[in-house]
């Protein structure tokens, strides 16, 4: 039998929460409750135990960001999925601060929402690409990249590229690179910095910067 990945909906649009429960239909995912404001998405959260949230930031009685810090200290093993309309990079940050481990935008399809939410499960962070680039360039014209510990100048300038949207192969082709060589920076650039991905990257980068 398939482990179920059991799902809590936090939204104050019955509309959408309903989409999202006829919608979201895989073997493996299943919602076993809702929630129409943050007092519910509590108290539903307490008692049905779910391993991911789908948390809506603005609902009435306080926003998603509000509870988070409450939903992690009850339910540290459950993962939190902000969706939300918001494309403010601040917003983002604050949420994956505050434990938030994925960032999803409002109008998504079916099929990408319940990938997502497979992926959180299994630890990885999800932002939306277009997002997660904003965050990396304005790290990036900000002068970030040479703040960070350890990182070589050809390192600084993968990273550049990383800002940018670039792939690996197009990173490799501007730096006259080999796509295997850059992939090797990279790794190296995440292991310096002790992240897992691209996003913690930029997230550890902005807390090593912050006053």
């Amino acid at each position: 039998m398939t482990d179920q990945i059991r799902v809590l909906i936090a939204d104050d649009h019955e509309l959408f929460r309903r989409g999202v429960v006829e919608t979201v239909t895989a073997p493996d995912v299943t919602i076993v409750a809702e929630a129409s404001n943050a007092a519910s998405a509590l108290e539903q959260a307490r008692r049905e135990l779910p391993d991911v949230i789908l948390l809506d930031v603005s609902m009435p009685g306080g926003s998603g960001l509000d509870i988070l810090p409450e939903l992690q200290n009850d339910l540290p093993v459950c993962k939190v999925i902000i969706l939300t309309v918001n494309e403010e990079e601040e917003t983002l940050f604050s949420a994956l601060k505050q434990g938030a481990q994925g960032y999803v935008l409002k109008g998504i399809g079916a099929d990408e929402l319940t990938g997502v939410i497979r992926a959180v499960h299994n630890g990885e962070t999800y932002v939306p690409p277009g997002m997660a680039g904003r965050m990396l360039a304005e790290m990036a014209d900000s002068g970030a990249s040479a703040g960070l510990p350890d990182l070589s100048a050809r390192e600084q300038e993968i990273l550049a590229g990383i800002a940018e949207g670039k792939t690996n192969k197009e990173i490799a082709v501007s730096l006259y690179l080999s796509e295997k060589t850059v992939k090797h920076y990279v790794t190296n650039i995440l292991t310096k910095l002790q992240v897992r991905n691209r996003v913690e990257a930029a997230l550890k980068a902005r807390s090593l910067l912050s006053p």
